[in-house]
């Protein structure tokens, strides 16, 4: 009986990115078997993976998940009542085994008594035949299969993430997450990347509402909401207040910038960070009952008294309701002046948004230049930050061209390059030949016609960008760029 492994479980038992995964499936290398991985052929492809060390994998997780200003990894255990029922699934696998176990024990002394009675009245041919018979199934059983060991440490070490974690698929977009600790279904998702349908996100709306196609949850919060009867007998939940209790499939759609609507929200300061005298980041929480839903890449409008403005956001969905907007310290601007001077933890702002389309393509493989020209950084930060949490891209090379404001965040870059062997960073200089730079950069990559390229700046930079991606060879339709007022 082959024991199929789904691949983001796969990842995590062999410290492998998913999309690291994938390259290794396109090439031929690793056989998938609808989407599953078969143990067999995982060993064989891995086979000096240590099952029994993850350290280093989690050393690296840990410095993903800093870099991400997301929460340090936490070993914490699922609902109670989740626990339970997966501990009690996993008591019925082993049962089962074990009771498979003894009827093939059952059939071997069957078989042997057979040899046996066959064995009377045989002719020497056949005598020789049945015991030949016997011995070889006696030795086969007696032996141990070269991977055992390594197979039974896989096995275990896959029992322990199916205790601890459950695995997702969405229907019809294919997207794969893994539900760990006290998340939800909604919870996972959206530390994931993945832009599902919500409002209220704790129970109240009904907006999160998906189908339940295979699988088992529980409900784990409690929500207001009151399902109809036609809805129940459908098999939809609320993807905000149940968890999955093993393997689930749920039809669920992913929104685009055009399906998320323009939200109003007060937000509270969590603090101003300085970056230097030219630039410093408004860090901002959401209420509870209110989050943000927005993509990597979008804008939002701000006002604090009376400062008002458009700025995009620096941060990942994946953050939860912490929301960051980079502000340029701009003579005139009575928003960045407060921003630098008076606002202070606890202080309300207003949010309108999100805005914009500059947001990633996420049903391409491609390996991705990301291009910032000065402060075009925030939306680009916004978009590396959503295309790890994805882990969809084949490689990442972020270059970016500083103005007066500098690198300001050149350290977290250097972290993210640090953590991750598919990530590269190119700080640039500002230079007065801004032409020639960019056309040293495009001639770097040969192979342009593979690539995706997302470009934040004045229309100027882009312009001249786009002009010297395109004579190297670079595809037009895989040219993204996102325009900032001066």
């Amino acid at each position: 009986m082959s024991h199929l492994l789904p691949l983001s479980r796969v990842a995590k038992l062999v410290g492998q990115p998913r999309h690291a995964l994938q390259e290794i499936i396109r090439s031929g290398v690793l056989a998938t078997f609808d989407g599953m991985v078969e143990l067999d052929e995982l060993l064989r492809v891995f086979p000096e993976v240590k099952w029994d060390d993850d350290a280093e994998f989690r050393r690296v997780q840990e410095i993903k998940d800093k870099a991400f200003a997301k929460r340090m990894y936490e070993s914490v255990l699922p609902d109670k009542q989740v626990l339970a029922a997966r501990l009690t699934e996993l008591s019925d696998e082993y049962a089962a085994a074990r009771t498979l176990l003894l009827h093939y024990g059952n059939v071997m002394a069957w078989l042997d008594e057979k040899i046996d009675e066959f064995d009377e009245d045989a002719s020497a041919e056949t005598h020789h035949a049945l015991h030949s018979v016997r011995a070889f199934l006696l030795r086969n059983l007696a032996e141990m299969p070269p991977d055992a060991l390594l197979a039974q440490a896989a096995i275990a070490q896959e029992r322990i993430l199916k205790v601890m974690s459950a695995h997702v698929t969405l229907q019809p977009s294919g997207h794969e997450f893994l539900v760990e600790g006290n998340d939800t279904l909604l919870d996972a998702a959206l530390r994931n990347g993945i832009s599902l349908n919500y409002g209220c996100s704790n129970g109240n709306c009904g907006e999160c509402k998906a189908r339940l196609i295979s699988g088992e949850v529980k409900k784990v919060r409690a929500h207001d909401y009151v399902q109809k009867q036609a809805d129940k007998d459908a098999g939809m939940i609320l993807m905000c207040s149940y968890a999955p209790v093993n393997d689930v499939v749920i039809e669920a759609s992913i929104e685009g910038a055009h399906d998320i609507p323009v939200q109003q929200i007060s937000a509270k300061v969590k603090s101003v960070e300085i970056f230097n005298p030219q630039m410093a980041a408004l860090h901002l929480l959401t209420p509870r009952s209110q989050r943000l839903q927005y993509l990597g890449g979008q804008s939002i409008e701000v006002s604090i008294g009376g400062g008002h403005g458009r700025y995009a956001i620096a941060s990942c969905p994946c953050e939860d309701r912490n929301i960051e907007l980079q502000i340029p310290h701009r003579h005139g601007d009575a928003l960045a002046e407060a921003v630098f001077t008076a606002l202070k933890a606890g202080d309300t702002v207003a949010l309108v948004g999100p805005f914009g389309e500059f947001v990633l393509d996420e049903d391409s493989p491609r390996p991705v230049i990301f291009l910032a020209f000065g402060v075009g950084f925030a939306p680009i930060k916004s978009l590396v930050q959503h295309a790890m949490s994805l882990e969809l891209a084949e490689s990442i090379d972020l270059h970016w061209v500083a103005d007066e404001t500098g690198h300001y965040q050149d350290n977290l870059c250097r972290t993210w390059a640090d953590a991750l062997d598919n990530f590269n960073y190119l700080p640039h200089a500002a230079t007065g030949d801004l032409d020639a730079l960019l056309k040293n950069i495009a001639a770097d990559y040969p192979d342009l016609h593979r690539f995706d390229v997302y470009a934040a700046g004045s229309a100027a930079q882009l312009e001249c960008a786009r002009r010297h991606f395109l004579s190297e060879g670079l595809d037009d339709a895989r040219w993204f760029a996102e325009a900032l007022g001066a």
